[in-house]
């Protein structure tokens, strides 16, 4: 099988793995005070400076999550729900969120517990006004991805993290897609809190973070035994461990690994672009797009036929953003940047990663266009 779904998960690294066996052979719970239980907390904590370390953080700043999803959440509830008794009600968004940070706050909205603003974007998939005219005395927090995680484009988040600190208002941003592949530094970036996960950077499945500035007021998702300082629940050491493993390997080939896949990404994208009615959505490749993902509409094929068919044919691919309980659906995105619902219908998107090689790309440019003819032929 030929995998190009990187931007869904990562192969695990060899480093993780390891790490993950060594701390499982040592029994504990990282809140106990016994000598097995100091080892775990050890392993913990050590895996919290390195994460830390690795982000540009301090490590008192990093919470151990299940994932990104809870880190959003965490994020974007926990500080809306913080600053909303002042009369801080309305959370900002933006019309591509990823659905672990969309669905959230528009949950918070349908409940009544908030207003919701979300920030329009260009046929590019970027937003069209990050300098902050949609500040209001009322706003809560604002939440903007670091970089799409179905297009690849890069959000202007400079901006509206000057624009909010201008007037007091906390940044969130999911970094997941970003971290493999910019420089992504969390004090420098001037957030209040950002989210990022194990599985995109080669760990496993099941582990993330949030890192969120000290002074920053959240109201917890989670009661219990209060092991983190807005998060209970038991820490998962071998998890931790892995996850630093992956994120320093990772951060070790970012530069490099970034130049490769771009080198990739463009000769894929010439290639793409000249089959008959497929075309390149978000930016073209360049600093304002990661270097990893091809997304492309299809004219006159559906996302299910497509995939269907390439995966039959040994190339594992998505549509978009990976399917919740298997279900496909027409991608929000892509109807946020202005395409039709029969033209998003057609998504495709190619992620690579760092075990893409040539080969791979030759493997899929072998099959597409029979795949994409069949896929035709099938909504005919």
């Amino acid at each position: 099988m030929t995998y190009l779904d990187h931007a869904a998960t990562t192969p695990l690294r060899a480093s993780a793995r390891d790490a993950w066996l060594a701390a499982v052979e040592h029994e504990g719970n990282p809140s106990s005070s016994h000598a097995p239980g100091r080892r775990a907390r050890a392993i913990v904590e050590d895996a919290r400076e390195r994460i830390a370390a690795v982000m540009g953080a301090h490590p008192t700043e990093v919470i151990l999550t299940s994932g990104a999803t809870e880190a959003d959440n965490l994020a974007i509830v926990g500080l809306h729900r913080a600053r909303a008794a002042a009369g801080r009600t309305r959370l900002v968004s933006t019309a591509i969120e990823h659905h672990a940070a969309l669905d959230p706050a528009r949950r918070l909205a349908a409940r009544g517990e908030a207003k919701l603003t979300e920030l329009a974007v260009d046929a590019h998939g970027i937003i069209t006004d990050p300098a902050g005219e949609w500040l209001s005395e009322d706003v809560s927090v604002v939440s903007v991805m670091w970089a799409n995680n179905e297009t690849g484009a890069v959000q202007p988040l400079e901006a509206v993290v000057d624009a909010a600190t201008d007037h007091g208002v906390p940044v969130h941003s999911d970094a997941v897609q970003a971290v493999p592949y910019l420089p992504v530094r969390f004090a420098e970036s001037g957030l209040t809190s950002m989210a990022v996960t194990a599985h995109k950077v080669g760990g496993p499945v099941g582990v993330g973070a949030l890192l969120v500035r000290r002074d920053a007021m959240l109201e917890p998702l989670f009661h219990g035994g209060n092991q983190q300082r807005v998060r209970s629940g038991t820490l998962d050491a071998p998890g931790a461990a892995a996850f630093a493993a992956a994120l320093a390997d990772a951060a070790a080939e970012r530069a490099s690994e970034a130049d490769r896949l771009a080198g990739l990404q463009c000769d894929l994208v010439a290639w793409v672009e000249s089959l008959p009615g497929v075309r390149l959505t978000g930016p073209r490749p360049g600093p304002g797009r990661l270097p990893g993902i091809v997304s492309v509409v299809v004219e006159g094929a559906r996302t299910e036929s497509l995939l269907t068919v390439l995966d039959l044919s040994g190339i594992a691919v998505s549509g978009g953003s990976a399917c919740a309980a298997g279900v496909h659906r027409t991608s929000h995105v892509l109807g946020a940047m202005g395409l039709a619902e029969r033209e998003a219908a057609g998504a495709l998107r190619i992620s690579m990663g760092r075990t893409t090689t040539a080969e791979d790309i030759a493997a899929l440019r072998g099959v597409l266009p029979d795949a994409i003819e069949r896929a035709r032929a099938a909504g005919a």
